[in-house]
C-alpha cells in the first residue's frame, strides 16, 4: 500500500443541517426528553470508519473531501430503526474536528448537536497522533525484509511507541464524550470500535506485506485503541459497541465476500468495504436496539 492511497481513503466529508424539533401548539411546552424521544434524532459523528469512506456513491449535499458514503452504517442503522439521521462523519476527521472545522465550509461536527437528540454514535480515535497512518506506514517501510518472515522488525524499531501515543488521546477522547453528553442531555452516546484489520494468527504478505510477528503487534496495537475507546466510555457515561470482536475471521486477509476490510489496492484500503458497513450497522442497530 502507497502512503498517498492511505492518505486518500482518510480524506473527510460535511455535516448536514437538522431543524431543532417544535413544539405544537396548544400541549404547553414539551420537555426536551419527550421531544427527543417523540423525534427519534439520530446524530452520527466520526471519522472514515463511520463515514465508511470509499463505499460509494458519496451522499449528495456533502463535500466530497469527506467521502461519506450514501451507504455507510450510520445511514443503514437509521433507517433500519426508523431514526431521522444527521449524518457529520468526516473521513480523516480527528477529535479536535469534532469541535473545531475541519476544512473550510465544513463546520465542527458537534454542530450538529442541538438537544434533541436521542441517540449519538461517535466513532473516532484512529487519526489522532496519525495513529493508523503512522503505523501502516512505518511498519510497512519493513516490507522488502518482511518477505522473509523472520521476527517482527516494525516492533523491534518502534517498541511501545503507539501504545503511548494512544495513552497520550485517551484524555482528548474522554473530553470529548463529556463535550457531546453536554450537547445532547438526553441522548443515550455510544462509542463505536474499530472491526478487526488483521488475523489473529498468521499473515497475508500480498495483501498486508509484514512478517508473522509484526501482524500480531499491529493487532495489539489496534486492540489497545479499542480498550482506551471503551475504558473512555465507561468513565464518561457512554456504552462501547464492540466492532473488533464480532468482525474476527473478516479481516484484511479473508477473501471478498468474507472480508470487512478491503485491501491496499482496493477502493476501501484498509477500511470497510460495502460488506463490513454492512455489517457494522448490523452490530450498532443490534446494541441501540437493546
Amino acid at each position: 500500500m502507497t502512503m498517498r492511497r492511505m492518505r486518500a481513503s482518510l480524506l473527510l466529508g460535511a455535516v448536514l443541517s437538522a431543524a431543532v424539533a417544535l413544539c405544537p401548539l396548544g400541549q404547553g411546552v414539551a420537555s426536551a426528553a419527550d421531544t427527543a424521544a417523540t423525534a427519534g434524532r439520530y446524530v452520527a459523528l466520526g471519522d472514515s470508519y463511520s463515514a465508511d469512506s470509499g463505499v460509494m456513491p458519496i451522499t449528495k449535499g456533502t463535500n466530497p473531501i469527506c467521502l461519506q458514503s450514501a451507504r455507510n452504517y450510520p445511514k443503514l442503522v437509521a433507517a433500519d430503526l426508523g431514526l431521522s439521521l444527521v449524518d457529520a462523519t468526516c473521513g480523516g476527521a480527528t477529535v479536535a474536528h469534532l469541535t473545531k472545522s475541519q476544512y473550510p465550509g465544513v463546520p465542527a461536527q458537534l454542530d450538529a448537536l442541538d438537544g434533541t437528540e436521542s441517540v449519538v454514535t461517535v466513532g473516532i480515535g484512529g487519526n489522532d497522533s496519525n495513529l493508523f497512518a503512522s503505523a501502516i506506514g512505518l511498519c510497512g517501510v519493513f516490507a522488502p525484509i518482511a518477505v522473509l518472515n523472520l521476527g517482527a522488525p516494525c516492533k523491534q524499531t518502534y517498541g511501545d511507541h503507539f501504545d503511548r501515543l494512544i495513552d497520550s488521546d485517551a484524555t482528548a477522547i474522554g473530553a470529548a464524550i463529556e463535550a457531546i453528553r453536554q450537547r445532547a442531555p438526553h441522548a443515550h452516546v455510544y462509542v463505536v470500535g474499530y472491526p478487526d484489520i488483521l488475523p489473529q494468527s498468521g499473515r497475508c504478505f500480498a495483501q498486508m506485506p509484514l512478517t508473522t510477528g509484526d501482524t500480531a503487534y499491529m493487532n495489539a496495537v489496534q486492540k489497545h485503541v479499542n480498550t482506551m475507546l471503551a475504558e473512555e466510555a465507561q468513565l464518561h457515561g457512554a456504552t462501547f459497541i464492540d466492532t473488533y470482536t464480532p468482525s474476527i475471521g473478516h479481516d484484511v486477509c479473508q477473501p471478498a465476500g468474507v472480508r470487512w476490510i478491503e485491501p491496499p489496492l482496493s477502493g476501501q484500503p484498509i477500511h470497510p468495504g460495502p460488506d463490513g458497513a454492512a455489517a457494522q450497522a448490523r452490530i450498532v442497530a443490534a446494541a441501540i436496539s437493546s
